[in-house]
């Protein structure tokens, strides 16, 4: 049996191509904050000067927006995660967002809105928590939607509702 030898194979890129073509990789998958394209090109090896060059070609040409990123993210986070506003906010500051772009970009979650969503999915999870006591089935909702990013008060508000009207419908 012969056995091939792999050949190593020549990428005859310069650097720029190589970190731009790295750079859209990671666009093609979900926007990115500037701090963490920044770092995800710095991890992969590229040095700083390169890095720099392409967070620049980046947002002029628009492909690298912080503020647009966290309205993506925003949405992204109440409407598929269901998480609370808290939790949007952290993830916002874990992602490099400046706080004027937060508050911008959360200003319109309003308290009525995160209600909803925390009884939707206060909601669906109660169903779990039949089998216990009323206070331990309170406690363990209320904690998770806080766990969730929900303000505490409407995490408590919501628990209440949604374990009333599991446990007190009749069979």
């Amino acid at each position: 049996m012969a056995t091939k030898q792999r050949q190593k194979r020549v990428d005859h890129r310069t650097p720029q191509e190589r970190i731009h073509d790295r750079a859209l990789g990671l666009l093609a998958v979900r926007w990115r904050s500037h701090k963490e394209m920044a770092d995800r090109l710095r991890l992969a090896g590229f040095e700083p000067v390169l890095v720099d060059a392409e967070l620049r070609r980046l947002e002029d040409s628009r492909l690298l927006d912080d503020q647009r990123f966290a309205e993506e993210f925003t949405l992204g986070s109440v409407t598929s995660r269901r998480v609370g506003r808290r939790a949007v906010i952290v993830g916002l500051r874990q992602k490099g967002i400046a706080r004027e772009t937060i508050d911008a970009v959360t200003a319109g979650l309003t308290d009525e809105q995160e209600e909803v969503r925390a009884l939707e999915l206060a909601t669906v999870r109660v169903r779990r928590l039949t089998n216990l006591d009323r206070p331990t089935a309170f406690s363990r909702l209320s904690d998770f939607l806080m766990r969730r990013g929900f303000d505490p008060a409407i995490a408590r508000r919501v628990s209440a509702q949604a374990i009333g009207a599991e446990l007190d419908e009749p069979e």
